[in-house]
């Protein structure tokens, strides 16, 4: 490279290539491309993804279905980012200084990517844009619909909204840098706000999540206190159980935080037992979110009772009704989970990002878990389906792997 030699040494190759801020463009339109391919296939498998999240039904055989509606709009916000940059690599020619010069393309992108879910058009998924925006408002602050008023759907997006944490604080340290003076499509200056303005960043998401569960743990008190005795919720434990597991996150991003500026004389233990009690959160929050997604979310039964796992009626660790075509689909599944939920956890942690060559492993974790959510809503949906509908009937061909008959007594749905 034939650049500035004073800046040169700052930008590792990755960032050479992709500057933050089009890492951040490609993984939030990457998230609407996964949400399309989502409902088509749910669709397919007749899973009625809409009438579980309270999303309008199509009134005429006419409009687009929602899944090709969101085609539509990824395909919108996918087009002006291929352009802008295929320009953007025309004219930097991979030379540092002409990187940093023209940090305007990749900024004025995100502000069209802004910009694209404000648009009146109706072509355009209005109606789904307009619908994310009144969520994402709503679950901005950690509100939570009743069931009947689509609290499914708050539940999804503030779940998602925790698998882009990372990005989000990417985001913020590319706007940071950006009217800071210094060139965002330079070296990502992570400290940028402050030391502690980009952990904070990463825990909002989980700070929204700890407030729905509280929220939904009130409410069953709530309904107890009216009926006079336990409802179908129970006390509410889980709920607390579940605000605990998003609690746990927030203990490796302070941790983290603290190992990225450690000074001895303010912080009361060594840098080695900080990494220990920092690797000992990172474990417990993976792990316990592991968990979670396959005995809660998922419904499965592979840390349930021995009678329960070994039920002859379904496969192993699993349960009676499946709509996914194989028992193997599960298990790969519930593997893929365990391994990319340990990744991300150390991913979530800001002191690893000092290191230069990390830049394309940091993109390529982000990545990944957008790839882990996409999974995991598919099976998530698939969940509460059952939850709600009690089950596929008998001779449905996708449950070649279901075994036994179905007892309808014998699931009883999960009443929120």
């Amino acid at each position: 490279m034939d650049g500035d030699p004073a800046v040169e040494p700052e930008l590792d190759s990755f960032s050479l290539f992709l500057p933050l801020p089009y890492r951040v463009a490609i993984i939030l339109v990457l998230g609407v491309w996964a949400w399309g391919l989502n409902l088509h296939y749910l669709h397919f498998i007749k899973i009625d993804v809409p009438a579980l999240i309270r999303y309008p039904p199509r009134t005429s055989p006419t409009f687009p279905s929602h899944h090709l509606s969101t085609y539509r709009l990824a395909t919108l916000l996918t087009i002006p980012l291929a352009a802008s940059l295929t320009i953007f690599w025309t004219v930097t020619q991979g030379q540092a200084s002409s990187v940093l010069a023209w940090e305007i393309l990749p900024a004025s992108y995100l502000f069209l990517l802004v910009l694209c879910f404000f648009l009146p058009t109706q072509r355009l998924s209005r109606t789904g844009r307009y619908r994310f925006l009144s969520i994402l408002k709503r679950v901005g602050i950690g509100g939570i619909a009743e069931a009947k008023d689509g609290k499914f759907g708050d539940v999804l997006m503030a779940d998602v909204l925790t698998s882009y944490a990372k990005v989000f604080g990417d985001l913020f340290v590319s706007i940071c840098m950006f009217f800071s003076g210094s060139s965002s499509t330079g070296k990502p200056d992570r400290g940028c706000g402050g030391q502690y303005m980009v952990p904070l960043i990463i825990s909002i998401p989980s700070l929204i999540r700890l407030r729905q569960c509280l929220i939904e743990y009130l409410r069953v008190r709530r309904d107890n206190k009216k009926s006079g005795g336990l409802g179908t919720s129970g006390w509410g434990g889980q709920h607390l159980a579940n605000a605990l597991k998003y609690s746990s996150a927030f203990p490796v991003v302070i941790l983290s935080a603290m190992q990225r500026g450690y000074d001895p004389t303010k912080i009361g233990i060594s840098e080695k037992g900080l990494f220990r009690l920092w690797l000992f959160f990172v474990f417990l929050n993976s792990f316990y979110s592991f968990y979670w997604d396959v005995a809660k979310d998922w419904d499965l039964t592979l840390f349930s009772s021995a009678a329960e796992r070994n039920n002859p009626e379904h496969p192993w660790g699993l349960r009676r009704h499946q709509h996914f075509h194989t028992k193997e689909m599960y298990y790969g599944v519930v593997i893929v989970d365990l391994m990319l939920r340990c990744t991300w956890s150390f991913k979530l942690s800001p002191h690893l990002d000092h290191f230069n060559d990390l830049e394309g492993g940091i993109f390529a974790m982000e990545f990944l878990e957008v790839l882990r959510r996409w999974v995991w809503i598919f099976f998530r949906i698939e969940a509460e389906w059952v939850r709600n509908n009690r089950g596929p009937a008998p001779d449905d061909i996708l449950l070649g792997d279901l075994i036994g008959r179905i007892d309808e007594d014998a699931l009883s749905p999960t009443v929120y």
